[in-house]
C-alpha cells in the first residue's frame, strides 16, 4: 500500500448514487492531481462504479472503501477494485483481505488494533473516525511507541484540518468526502470537483 499512499496527500472518499456519474468524476479528480480514488461500498451503485472506473479511466487508480466482510472483498476485487480499505477489522475480514492479492488499509481507533494487525504484518492503517477518535494529538502519541506505524485518517477530515495531520510524521495521508459532495456529483459540476482536487492536491504542508 506504500505507493499508493504516497501518490497524493489526499485520498478522495467517493459516495456514488449512480454510476453514471463514476467515470466523470473520477476523471475531474486525476485532472486534479489526485490519482487515487476510494469508492465506497454504500450504495447499489458502488460495484458498477469501480466497474466503470477500472475499465474507462486507467490513470486512476480506483479502491473499494466501506469493505466489511469477505464478501464484500470478493465483489470489490472482482469489479476491478485495486485496493480495499476498511472501517474496522475482524479475524475473517483481516483474513480475506490478506488472499486478495491487493493492498488493504484496515481499520483501527487504537494502539491495541494497530498492535494486533502489526501480528500479522501490517503496518499501515486507516485510522477511523479520526476527529472522534483524538484527531492530532492521538495520533502524534502514537508516533512514539509505534514508530513504524503509518496512518491515513478518514472522519472528519476538512481542508482546514487537515495540514495539520500532513504534517505528522506517521501520517502518509488522509481521506477525505470534500471533494466529491453529492450535490456537485448530482448537478454534474465535475469543474468544480476538479478544483477541489487541485486544492486539495496542495494541502501538503
Amino acid at each position: 500500500m506504500s505507493n499508493l499512499l504516497d501518490l497524493a496527500p489526499v485520498i478522495p472518499v467517493v459516495v456514488l448514487d449512480d454510476a453514471e456519474s463514476a467515470v466523470p468524476v473520477a476523471r475531474a479528480l486525476v485532472s486534479g492531481g489526485l490519482p487515487v480514488v476510494e469508492v465506497t461500498l454504500r450504495t447499489p451503485a458502488a460495484l458498477d462504479a469501480i466497474r466503470r472506473i477500472a475499465a474507462e479511466v486507467p490513470e486512476a487508480v480506483v479502491g473499494a472503501g466501506t469493505v466489511r466482510s469477505p464478501r464484500d472483498v470478493a465483489a470489490a476485487t472482482g469489479a476491478g477494485a485495486r485496493f480495499l480499505v476498511s472501517p474496522g477489522t475482524t479475524p475473517g475480514l483481516l483474513t480475506a483481505m490478506l488472499d486478495s492479492g491487493v493492498p488493504f488499509l484496515p481499520g483501527v481507533a487504537t494502539a491495541t488494533e494497530a498492535m494486533t494487525l502489526a501480528d500479522s504484518g501490517v503496518r499501515e492503517f486507516k485510522f477511523f473516525p479520526a476527529e472522534p477518535a483524538g484527531g492530532v494529538a492521538y495520533l502524534k502519541a502514537l508516533s512514539g511507541p509505534l514508530p513504524d506505524a503509518r496512518f491515513c485518517p478518514t472522519g472528519g477530515i476538512t481542508p482546514s484540518n487537515a495540514p495539520a495531520y500532513l504534517a505528522l510524521p506517521n501520517v502518509a495521508c488522509v481521506g477525505g468526502t470534500w471533494l466529491t459532495p453529492r450535490g456537485l456529483v448530482a448537478a454534474g459540476d465535475f469543474a468544480r470537483i476538479e478544483k477541489l482536487a487541485a486544492e486539495a492536491a496542495a494541502l501538503r504542508p
